[in-house]
């Protein structure tokens, strides 16, 4: 079991926070600040949020004696990203009325709003309510949001095996019914018994705990970067069960060699019984809630679990947990990991489009008006919406007789010339949030990469590999929430316009890139990436991945 003689501060905080109350309804009454009390702004997380400031505007405030520009980023709980159009127009006004009106998709296939000042969080979350929507355990030491497969055209089985992401969320979400009490007016409880949680119990998780299903051969959830990664194994038109695979996860600390980014390792196969598998899942997570680091937060997800005790022991706490056994792994193969741009369509005659969409960020500019586009289509009520891993949109479900009224809005707003032009790189470029708004960011990531990829496109373009696929992902710090080390070219942020790179990840998923060089800034990124491109040109077997390539080179720190 986990040490509790040397619990963090966090733990204590969640110990004796009364369900993840703690003093919030207080604290809103609260006119002399826009914060909240310092405990509960670790509480506030399980409610889907984080209390940020402006940092650009920090010094201008300080000089002026005034407090931070504090505000709350919002994320929304939305199981494998689907979203009807009533619930898109909700957004959409939403995020216009109460934060910066920018829509962000993150990685984990739902979306986050930025610049909540702290009035505007009920008004915020009772409108989302009204649409069916919620932030609940978004954030926090529980179980995340739920990842699976995006793209229809996948599978003939795509929405059987996207309804697990729902049904696991549901399994999994908390007790405590602190979130309609607090934001949405619910009489209290009289008797707390009737939130009594079994899983959870006071104490939670040790960190976060995020879930992923796939459907090979994509692995456009990236689903090995998962602490829990169910791997869908058909065979002849038929959903035979799930490899599990535990102990994914990117957060490392800078200096700090006990962190670590590490993908999932497979444990075993649970066949497609329902019953079994929501066991083995929730036993899963009960055994990190029992031996999961609670003194050490660095070192609390359960990828050190796993280390720390070993597959074997895992798989036979498991078995003991849930009453059988888990039987040997089933062969799957990745190919690929990307989305399907454009047009396509899956087996039901139905048509998907997918925008390209810089770093997520959804907003009208002078390239698209990516957001009065998307309010439009919603407003038809022609299409659903589906978020993607890699931070874009596929806009689902749509008959060949509504296709052309979708194209037409699509046309009128530039989107379609937007995405066709949008290099290769550019499509398979992941970011982060970072600056100005993220308390642990180091450097820029979604506001600087767009910039830096439209440098190496002229490196790329002059050794003639502009349409090599290569997937370059950048976050402002090492904590990995844009999967860096998970790409064929990582750049991870050290201090202001500097950069660890990392090169050798594979195109795929199934292979973790390593640091090449160490604090680079533009000039040195530029110039040690003009001399790799020429070298991958001159060298490279036929066909041969960036990644791939940089790794049989041995570009990387021993």
């Amino acid at each position: 079991m986990s040490d509790n003689k040397n619990l963090s501060p966090v733990e204590k905080i969640k110990q004796k926070s009364d369900g993840l109350r703690g003093t919030l309804e207080e604290g809103l009454k609260n006119e002399v600040t826009g914060a909240i009390a310092e405990d509960d702004t670790t509480l506030v997380k399980f409610h889907g949020m984080y209390m940020q400031d402006d940092r650009d505007r920090r010094e201008e405030r300080a000089e002026k004696k005034l407090e931070r520009l504090y505000s709350f980023m919002m994320r929304l709980r939305i199981p494998g990203g689907f979203l009807t159009p009533g619930q898109w127009v909700a957004l959409h006004h939403v995020a216009g009325e109460n934060s910066t009106g920018t829509i962000k998709i993150t990685t984990r296939q739902t979306v986050q709003l930025h610049g909540i000042l702290r009035s505007r969080i009920k008004p915020t979350l009772k409108s989302f309510s009204q649409v069916h929507l919620d932030s609940i355990a978004a954030c926090g030491d529980v179980n995340r949001n739920v990842t699976a497969s995006a793209h229809p055209m996948e599978s003939e089985l795509h929405e059987k095996v996207h309804a697990y992401a729902a049904r696991i969320s549901e399994l999994l979400l908390p007790k405590t019914r602190a979130f309609f009490e607090i934001w949405l007016d619910e009489e209290q409880l009289t008797d707390k018994k009737d939130e009594e949680d079994p899983l959870y119990q006071d104490r939670y998780l040790p960190r976060k705990f995020k879930i992923g299903i796939v459907i090979p051969p994509n692995n456009d959830i990236d689903a090995l970067t998962n602490d829990l990664a169910l791997i869908a194994i058909i065979e002849k038109g038929k959903l035979k069960g799930f490899n599990l695979a535990i102990g994914g996860g990117l957060g490392a600390t800078h200096g700090n060699a006990d962190t670590y980014p590490r993908l999932a390792s497979v444990l075993g196969f649970v066949p497609a019984d329902d019953e079994k598998i929501f066991k083995a899942i929730y036993e899963i997570v009960t055994i990190q809630r029992d031996y999961g680091n609670r003194s050490d937060r660095k070192l609390s997800r359960l990828k050190y679990t796993v280390d720390k005790y070993g597959l074997d022991w895992y798989r036979a706490e498991l078995n003991k947990r849930t009453g059988f056994e888990l039987e040997d792994a089933r062969p799957f193969v990745f190919t690929d990991r990307t989305d399907h741009y454009g047009w396509k369509q899956n087996h039901k005659n139905l048509w998907y489009y997918t925008p390209f969409i810089e770093s997520g960020r959804i907003l009208d500019d002078e390239k698209a008006a990516l957001k009065t586009a998307f309010l439009e289509v919603a407003q038809t009520g022609l299409a659903n919406f589906r978020f993607t891993g890699n931070q874009n949109l596929i806009l689902a479900d749509i008959t060949t007789k509504d296709k052309p009224a979708i194209q037409k809005i699509l046309e009128k707003y530039g989107i379609i010339g937007h995405t066709d032009s949008a290099s290769a790189i550019r499509k398979n470029a992941i970011a982060c949030v970072a600056l100005p708004t993220c308390g642990l960011a180091l450097a820029e990531a979604q506001r600087y990469l767009p910039t830096l990829l439209g440098k190496i496109d002229g490196l790329l373009a002059k050794y003639e590999l502009s349409q090599e696929q290569i997937i370059i992902r950048m976050t402002g710090c090492p904590n990995g929430c844009g999967r860096p080390y998970a790409a064929e070219i990582g750049f991870v942020g050290t201090a202001l316009g500097h950069y660890n790179m990392h090169l050798g990840g594979d195109h795929e998923g199934m292979r973790l890139n390593r640091i090449y060089k160490e604090n680079l800034d533009e000039t040195a990124i530029l110039k040690e990436l003009d001399v790799l491109f020429w070298l991958y040109k001159k060298e490279r077997a036929n066909g041969e991945k960036f990644g791939d390539f940089a790794l049989r080179q041995k570009w990387y720190k021993p």
